[in-house]
Order: C-alpha cells, then structure tokens, then sequence
C-alpha cells in the first residue's frame, strides 16, 4: 500500500493503483460527489461502484497519489486491513417496508469504530427491517429491526472464502441496548480473539452459548430468542 493506494495491475511494466475514499454509509453529498468525478477525470482514473457501498478510483499512477487524497480532502475507507472496514446501511429512514429508521444508529456505529483495529477484517450490516438489506446476515454483526420495531444483532456471518450464516445473539433490544451490544461485542472480540481469526471462526472455537453468555453477562443483558 502506497499513499493509502492498493496495486491493482501490472501491465508491460506499468503499475496502476486503485484508492476508495470513506463514504459512511454509502450517503454522500451532490458536491462531494461532482468532486470525486471531476478527481477521477482529471487524474484518468476509472470508477467503481462497490459492493461495501463506496467509490474505488483506479487506474491510478503511483505519484499521483498524494495529490488526489489532498484534492479529494477525504479520508480513506481502509488504513489497516485487519480493522472495522465498513458499516453498510440500507436507506431505512426513506423505504416505506423500514419498521424503524435504522440510519441514526448506523452512522453512530461508523463514527464511533470505523477503522478500529480487530484480530481480523470486519464488517458490519444495519437494517431497518427483516429483509435485510445490504446482505447483513454475511456480516460479522448484524445489527436488525424485528417486526415489533425492536432490535436484534446477529454475529459470525461471512460471505468470504468460507460463508457462514450468522448466527442470532439476542432480540427485543431498544435502539440504546443495540449500540451498546455491538460496542461489547467489538471489544471482546478485540481482547479475546486471535489475531487473524474471524468473528464467527471464534464464535465455533468457544461455542456459540459461550460466546453469548459471556458478552450478555457483560452488556448486563438478558437473552432474549
């Protein structure tokens, strides 16, 4: 990695990169948008639009690097890999199935561990309802609202190089709760897990009762299934 770049192809010698600037939640400004195009052109770079809800530039030169993160003026997605990577959203508040507007708790969850550094790479889903957009049941956390307008958080998903579908952890939780689960369940994967091991191939390692138990027993919450 270079300048926050990844080496995308090597081609009769000639090396192109490729950078994904951090869009939260796949929203973004009209302005910030015109900005990435009118970067992306100026610099002969092709876009992307991918399937963690962000905007990869590649096609890029290597020294152009440190010139197009000062005129995009954003951060990148991805410093470390082994990290929070991404947090996707469904557009809860402007879906007429949403049974709650998932997108507060969403951009609080991104704000507040975005980029933190895990055993392994890590992503989160957010969904206003049962549907589950954004495909959180191959999340590591899955943050959903059940039918009542209650939520629930699952764990362990992964649509990798070995799916898995996650698992339920608990239900019935308050917006509040929800926040303060996935908080418990990030840092007790931080301090628990081995480093390089997946959220879920931990959660087969000590067992799903184990896993849960113990992160209820520290939220001082009651499982609810």
């Amino acid at each position: 990695m270079s300048a926050y770049g990844n080496l995308q192809k090597i081609k009769d010698g000639k090396r192109t990169y490729a950078i994904t600037p951090h869009i939260p939640g796949g929203f973004i400004l009209p302005d910030n948008l015109i900005k990435i195009g009118e970067v992306a052109k100026k610099y002969k770079g092709v876009l992307k639009i991918t399937s963690g809800q962000r905007i990869l530039i590649t096609n890029l030169k290597q020294e152009d690097l440190p010139a197009i993160w000062e005129e995009l003026g954003m951060e990148p997605a991805v410093k470390v890999q082994n990290s929070l990577k991404n947090v996707e959203m469904c557009p809860a508040n402007y879906c007429k199935r949403s049974k709650y507007p998932t997108i507060g708790i969403g951009m609080k969850i991104s704000k507040n561990f975005h980029g933190m550094e895990l055993p392994c790479r890590t992503k989160i889903g957010v969904a206003g309802c049962k549907n589950a957009c954004t495909s959180v049941y191959s999340k590591d956390i899955g943050v959903i609202v059940d039918l009542d307008s209650t939520f629930f958080i699952t764990v362990g998903g992964s649509g990798g190089y070995y799916p898995r579908s996650a698992d339920i952890l608990t239900k019935g939780l308050l917006e509040k709760d929800a926040f303060n689960l996935v908080k418990t369940i990030l840092f007790y994967y931080k301090d628990t897990a081995k480093a390089g091991e997946k959220l879920g191939d931990f959660i087969d390692r000590i067992s799903l009762d184990t896993f849960r138990e113990e992160i209820l027993n520290i939220a001082n919450l009651e499982l609810k299934l």
